[in-house]
């Protein structure tokens, strides 16, 4: 490699004896290079770039400095592109689609342009210096950034559970104090916990946090309540010297992994299920955001009852959610699938376990409860009311903002559940208003709203403008950059 970047710089060294001139004009077609190159003058410009492709960027950008034809074939925007796609971590789709979409923070561009100018070397080389970001999200990705315990369950223990209920939530890793306790304390502890499991200093990185969807509603309580929250993350963090925080809530992270800025995502929490229309990267509570109180628990539980029905016994529950994980579906046809073979086996750490009815009963609560012995809205109606909001409401987004469905969480994983929601809203909905809908899968699986977080602290502009950041003054407040979706 080195040898190749030495001989593209030796083709410079006749350009001492020749005159020529230059034009440094944008070009959509290659036009003739306005310096000779050596050696290299007989070849096409496309297999030009093709060489140039054998180096990394930073020894490509080398050759920027050698002379003017070297100039303008690294400068190609291809090339840049080449190099985002193979030596950036995240696919170029999702580079493209955050770096028109989320560049400016929030709020975020009603009208994009379809061809925008982008100049990929500057979005390269301000990526590479972007610092990286700690991502506390609910469940991130092994091997990656890693949280070890869940915010949306300790958010949740702190607002409605007892003492004894912690450690049933968060592992008996940590134990938090009473519920008596004030949030911020409680914050603060589970914050330095997670820093001391991660190994990481908190003044060295800013830190992106997944926020659960809580608080649902456009009261003027429900406000001051997700501004508190959020108060009390940013208050928690900077008083551990973090440079920057960005709090995102899931939701709204999982619609930007699906490289979507409009349409409804399906949250499947650990306990409820959240159907959340967001327009423009902001939740519109005022249209109306949708619970439902079935969750992944008691997915996991029915599974259980199942299980147990059919003498089948296990130790520990966590064998439970990996047979959901690894056996369990989604029917497309609920009475067709009952008269089916369905056996299917997984290998467990307990022993083999086989299980039948069972993989596709399972999530059909979601679309019959009242297999579950539950009095709740099936998830199709729930997101059919959604839509129906939406439609009535009229907002200034297109007629069809709301027909993209993204669902998010690790149950919303069960294979075919997506191709039932279609079918089921298809059903639901009159032609006019089921017509042009999609529901898109976890985009990224379980992780999804981890993705999200990863496309907006991996931005050529991170920190800023998503981020809140410590004032320096004497008053010590903190001074938040700009809006987001939460305020």
């Amino acid at each position: 490699m080195a040898m190749l970047l030495r001989k593209l710089r030796d083709s410079a060294s006749s350009l001492k004896q020749r005159s020529t001139t230059s034009s440094s004009s944008s070009r959509s077609h290659p036009l003739p290079l306005p310096l000779p190159l050596g050696s290299f003058d007989s070849l096409p410009y496309e297999l030009l770039l093709k060489i140039i492709r054998l180096l990394d960027p930073k020894q490509a950008a080398k050759l920027c400095i050698v002379c003017k034809s070297w100039r303008s074939l690294v400068s190609d925007n291809q090339l840049w592109a080449y190099f985002l796609q193979t030596y950036q971590p995240l696919h170029f789709d999702s580079i493209l689609f955050s770096e028109i979409n989320l560049i400016s923070g929030y709020p975020l561009p009603i009208f994009v342009n379809q061809t925008p100018s982008v100049s990929f070397k500057q979005v390269y080389g301000q990526r590479e210096r972007v610092p990286p970001a700690v991502i506390i999200d609910d469940e991130s990705p092994l091997g990656r950034t890693a949280t070890f315990l869940s915010l949306e369950r300790y958010l949740m223990v702190v607002q409605q559970t007892s003492p004894a209920a912690t450690l049933a939530h968060i592992g008996n890793s940590t134990e938090f104090g009473n519920v008596e306790t004030p949030i911020y304390t409680r914050l603060r502890h589970f914050f330095a916990t997670v820093y001391g499991r991660m190994k990481v200093k908190p003044s060295s990185q800013p830190v992106v946090v997944s926020l659960p969807l809580c608080h649902y509603d456009d009261t003027n309580s429900a406000k001051a309540s997700r501004h508190q929250l959020k108060e009390a993350i940013c208050s928690a963090l900077f008083d551990m010297n973090v440079p920057a925080v960005c709090a995102l809530n899931q939701a709204t992270l999982a619609l930007f992994a699906a490289n979507q800025t409009s349409g409804i995502v399906v949250n499947i929490g650990f306990q409820v299920t959240s159907v959340v229309p967001i327009l423009n990267g902001k939740v519109m509570r005022k249209v109306g955001v949708e619970v439902v109180g079935l969750g992944a628990l008691k997915l996991t539980g029915f599974l259980r009852e199942k299980m147990q029905q059919n003498n089948i016994y296990f130790e520990s529950l966590y064998t439970v959610r990996t047979l959901k994980e690894k056996l369990c579906y989604v029917a497309y046809d609920y009475e067709a699938e009952l008269l089916k073979d369905t056996h299917a086996s997984f290998e467990a750490v307990e022993g083999n376990f086989t299980l039948s009815k069972e993989r596709f009963q399972t999530g059909e609560i979601l679309f019959q409860p009242r297999l579950a012995g539950m009095r709740a809205m099936s998830l199709h109606h729930a997101i059919a009311l959604c839509m129906d909001h939406c439609h009535s409401a009229e907002l200034a987004g297109g007629s069809d903002w709301f027909k993209t469905i993204v669902l998010s969480g690790g149950s919303a994983c069960l294979p075919g559940l997506a191709e039932r929601l279609e079918k089921e809203l298809h059903l639901l909905r009159p032609p006019y208003m089921s017509n042009g809908i999609r529901v898109i899968p976890p985009p990224h699986g379980a992780d999804t709203a981890w993705f999200g977080a990863k496309l907006i602290g991996s931005l050529s502009t991170f920190p800023a403008p998503w981020c809140s950041t410590k004032k320096h003054d004497s008053a010590n407040n903190f001074h938040h950059g700009a809006a987001t979706p939460e305020e």
